[in-house]
């Protein structure tokens, strides 16, 4: 049995317009610069309060969470609006059904989001029932910590050995090795392929028609 955890953001979904724009609002609302988009999307994936003080590490840290709680606010406001865009990277549907019906494998989730908003992502693509873990931001250390990774597999019962982490992100990667998973890179998320192979990702793939492969090579070699 082997336990292959998807990232979120930047992996499952295309979610860059929806972040980029709560940021955007979060940030005019509090009369501060809004970082470029190349900078608002280099800290996906890490928990929003991490994410907001690598943001504006020389603003004091009440600032920070004033940003963060603007950011969740304008975020949800944007999913009841016709700007609600996150939709799912070519292949991933199909990827994620074949999977669900493998014997050898269960699937689960560690992002950076809240257990509200992974709700939200489910229910926007019918996604619920084929994630046996999930692991958010609302009871863990922010990524690269490991925490995500070692409990989902200890939820699981699995071996962290036995484990795949599968992001974006080259904070995906470091949790990924931190815990002792083996680790697939995407090219397509927020971070360049090089810093994903920097990191140490085992594997990058292109596009997710190739993950089932990029996983029997990882066992092979296990």
């Amino acid at each position: 049995m082997q336990l292959v955890i998807f990232d979120v953001d930047g992996t499952l979904i295309d979610s860059q317009h929806m972040i980029v724009a709560a940021m955007t609002r979060a940030f005019e609302a509090h009369g501060r610069s809004v970082p470029t988009r190349d900078t608002i999307l280099s800290i996906v994936g890490l928990s929003l309060d991490t994410a907001m003080r690598t943001l504006c590490p020389e603003e004091p840290e009440e600032l920070s969470g004033t940003l963060a709680t603007a950011y969740k606010e304008a975020f949800a406001d944007l999913r009841t609006s016709r700007d609600h865009d996150e939709p799912l990277f070519p292949g991933a549907i199909e990827v994620l059904d074949a999977l669900s019906e493998r014997d050898d494998v269960v699937l689960g989730l560690a992002t950076g989001k809240s257990l509200r908003g992974v709700r939200a992502v489910l229910d926007l693509h019918g996604l619920h029932g084929r994630f046996a873990t999930i692991q958010t931001a609302d009871g863990h250390p922010s990524k690269p910590d490991p925490s995500m990774v070692l409990t989902a597999a200890a939820e699981m019962g699995i071996l962290p050995n036995r484990t795949t982490m599968i992001g974006d992100t080259t904070y995906d990667i470091a949790m990924g090795r931190a815990a002792g998973a083996r680790t697939i890179g995407v090219s397509w998320g927020y971070h360049p392929a090089e810093q994903l192979a920097a990191t140490g990702a085992h594997i990058i793939i292109d596009r997710f028609s190739e993950l089932p492969e990029a996983l029997e090579n990882l066992v092979v070699e296990a």
